[in-house]
């Protein structure tokens, strides 16, 4: 999930449209101000509703099936989860030429999580572990398997075989490809042996809010479910490094297969960036050839 500045009307969906639906819908709140976040998602656009309120728009069909899904279990996730996660208010129908379920939710105070932000990053890593391990305990009878509503994460990272190995034809000679591709092979051949549990989907630094220095908030469950928790460790190698990563990784614990899954989530979505920017953005280029380059070098030290 890409976050980026708010462009109100991208995807066709502005504050406008969001008025509207509001206006038709929920009557009893149409008098409240609609204002565009300042930081954004890429499957959902967001909107302030007043002071206490959000909006959330899903900017494609893919992106729709989470409203229903985080609608139902949102609320019956959150009693046993350390830190606060979005409330679903209200869930709106397609109208005024937009197509798809959309949301209402209670506005969560933070800023989003950035390594300027938080003084102690360690700490930091250990309450994302928390986190993670508290979702991992919640009773997952009934959840929703990993599928294409979670765009397969907690099912095995086999099901972009065929995409991780275009990018890495791509990235011939850009990278190293032998090293990448004997990380993308272990990660397919540690099969998680495990019980279905809850995973979030997409443990970013985009989706985790920050008061005061200290995890306040997870947000965006849609490419949540039930399944392998191994794409939640990603984060070891897209926000954490050094000492924070180790304490990451002890305090989420799990086991050696685990970890090489892991990889394998992280490289694949490196991958996938880095051949798309490679020859036309820079930045985005140099923070996925970081991010594979300590990957491959993780890898190396697992033995």
């Amino acid at each position: 999930m890409v976050e980026g500045l708010h462009i109100d009307g991208r995807a066709g969906i502005d504050a406008g449209l969001v008025k509207r639906l509001i206006a038709t819908q929920f009557p009893q709140w149409s008098g409240l101000p609609v204002t565009p976040v300042k930081v954004d998602g890429w499957d959902n656009r967001t909107y302030r509703l007043g002071d206490e309120m959000s909006a959330r728009l899903p900017t494609a069909a893919g992106y729709a099936p989470a409203v229903d899904k985080e609608h139902r279990w949102l609320p019956l996730l959150a009693p046993s989860l350390p830190v606060a996660v979005p409330v679903p208010l209200a869930k709106g129908a397609p109208g005024e030429g937009y197509p798809f379920n959309w949301s209402i939710r209670g506005w969560l105070e933070g800023e989003t999580a950035s390594l300027d932000g938080i003084d102690d990053l360690c700490g930091f890593a250990t309450s994302v572990a928390d986190f993670i391990l508290a979702l991992q305990r919640i009773d997952a009878t009934g959840g929703p398997r990993a599928g294409a509503h979670s765009f397969y994460r907690g099912a095995p990272p086999a099901h972009y075989d065929d995409e991780t190995r275009r990018s890495l034809a791509v990235l011939e000679g850009r990278i190293d490809t032998d090293r990448a591709t004997a990380v993308w092979d272990a990660a397919l051949e540690a099969a998680w042996p495990g019980p279905p549990v809850w995973f979030h989907g997409d443990v970013a630094s985009g989706n985790l809010l920050v008061r005061n220095g200290r995890l306040a908030a997870v947000i965006d469950f849609g490419t949540s479910g039930i399944g392998d928790p191994a794409c939640d460790l990603v984060i070891a190698w897209t926000m954490f490094s050094g000492d924070s990563r180790e304490t990451f990784r002890r305090a989420v614990g799990h086991d050696l297969a685990t970890w090489a899954r892991a990889r394998g989530w992280a490289l694949w979505k490196a991958l996938i960036g880095l051949a798309e920017d490679i020859d036309t953005g820079e930045e985005r280029a140099a923070g996925n050839r970081r991010i594979i380059a300590e990957v491959l070098a993780d890898h190396d030290r697992a033995g």
